[in-house]
């Protein structure tokens, strides 16, 4: 009488943990040398369904395990614990131009993870999963508190880690698309810093996409942060993406009120003019819409737009003026902003300056715009509405997938460590150390 074969068994671990956490991944009782497809699939809070895969095959005791092992193919291929969160793309027949961004925090990220039979990159629907399991991916730890915040002319979210406090906190400013954007918020709560996500340049923030109003947002949102009971009040940092970037650097030489700690700018320039309105800034742009180019799949390259670098002194923020540390995240392929440029002009006006020192660089090549947190899926290209305009476009906003993974993966676990170093352990404002 022949022994029945054992039941494929898939181990995940842990089966809940916050988005930034890595898991591990086993697929036992296998048979030996057998060719399986493990296969990730997401539903998101817009209703689409993301997908990646990789394919593998069991050594001789049955077993596969993600860690060490080599996906053959795929999504993903190489020994990438991961891949199957930073690899994910729409499953095919999806509408175009899609974004995965978690709109409700409060509940998690669900990712069901299946493993099948022989190499398979399509029709996993009609096929039965030989075991399968589902995990929570969270931006908000538990015993984060989320806050809605109306007062003092702004409109926001604000999110406190647990426990009395006080905490460090940092403003969290988003780009040119304007809105509320409260993930990245929330995960940084979770690790321990109060966050304060900022809705600007929408029509429900009654100023609009004026720049001095936005200058006066950032000014009362700052000030509603340094006079919370659980935050102190010295040790604030603005974090931002693309034109979150050009508004926290702006604030930071030219505002009278807000003295931030320290500056993370992702993905950003300073290329702005001084103490200009945002229609001073797009009419700069507009100056050069006819450098707007668009590859083979008509996605618009927005990245030339402001180059050259100008030298006049006057459309661009003095950062030889800065007087925290900045930690700046560029990806080498980003096609929307001219990140790489900027922060090279940067480095030589700070050097000329002498405050070269407070300048930290982190420069990736093959990354893209979108620098999100880690295992975040690369977004090559997307919808995106200009705020104030609500002209709509497909983006190109650049990059490749694994090098970008790689990207979101290294920048955010240094980012996590320039913010400990300069809002926890220094006592006063020093160089960044090489991170």
């Amino acid at each position: 009488m022949t022994e029945k074969a054992a039941t494929p068994l898939l181990l995940l671990h842990p089966s809940r943990g916050l988005i930034d956490e890595k898991f591990s991944l086993m697929v036992q009782n296998l048979s030996q040398i057998q060719e399986i497809t493990l296969h990730a699939l997401i539903h998101s809070d817009d209703g689409d369904y993301w997908e990646a895969f990789g394919h593998y095959v069991s050594d001789a005791t049955g077993l596969v395990n993600v860690a060490n092992d080599s996906s053959l193919g795929g999504t993903y291929d190489g020994v990438k614990p991961m891949g199957l969160l930073w690899s994910m793309r729409p499953v095919p027949g999806s509408r175009i131009g899609l974004r995965l961004r978690k709109k409700e925090v409060h509940t998690p990220m669900l990712v069901h993870i299946s493993v099948y039979r022989g190499h398979m990159s399509q029709g996993f629907k009609e096929q039965v999963a030989l075991a399968s399991v589902v995990t929570e991916r969270w931006y908000m730890s538990p015993g984060v508190r989320r806050v809605d915040i109306t007062e003092g002319g702004i409109t926001g979210t604000l999110f406190l880690p647990p426990g009395p406090g006080p905490f460090p906190a940092l403003l969290d400013l988003w780009g040119g698309g304007g809105g509320l954007v409260e993930y990245r918020s929330a995960l940084l709560s979770s690790h321990g810093f109060v966050s304060l996500a900022l809705e600007y340049m929408t029509p429900r923030t009654s100023g609009g996409t004026d720049i001095g109003f936005c200058s006066y947002l950032n000014s009362a949102a700052f000030t509603v942060l340094k006079q919370h009971p659980q935050v102190c009040g010295d040790r604030i940092a603005i974090l931002g993406l693309s034109f979150g970037t050009s508004v926290a650097l702006g604030m930071a030489v030219y505002s009278t009120v807000i003295q931030p700690r320290c500056l993370v700018c992702v993905s950003g320039s300073h290329v702005q003019p001084v103490k200009g309105s945002l229609s001073d800034v797009f009419s700069e742009i507009n100056k050069n819409v006819h450098n707007t180019r668009y590859d083979e799949e008509n996605r618009v390259i927005w990245r030339d737009l402001l180059l050259p670098i100008p030298t006049d002194p006057t459309k661009k923020v003095d950062v030889g003026q800065l007087k925290c540390p900045v930690l700046m995240i560029v990806g080498e392929d980003d096609q929307n902003w001219p990140a790489t440029e900027s922060a090279e002009d940067m480095k030589q006006m700070m050097e000329k300056a002498g405050n070269s020192h407070l300048l930290t660089t982190l420069s990736y090549p093959g990354a893209g715009h979108l620098i999100e947190p880690p295992y975040s899926p690369h977004i090559r290209a997307s919808n995106f509405m200009v705020a104030g305009t609500r002209q709509k476009f497909v983006v190109l906003w650049g990059g490749e997938t694994a090098p970008h993974g790689y990207a979101q993966e290294d920048s955010w676990k240094k980012t996590l460590s320039f913010l400990e170093e300069h809002l926890y352990r220094s006592t006063e404002v020093t160089s960044p150390s090489n991170l």
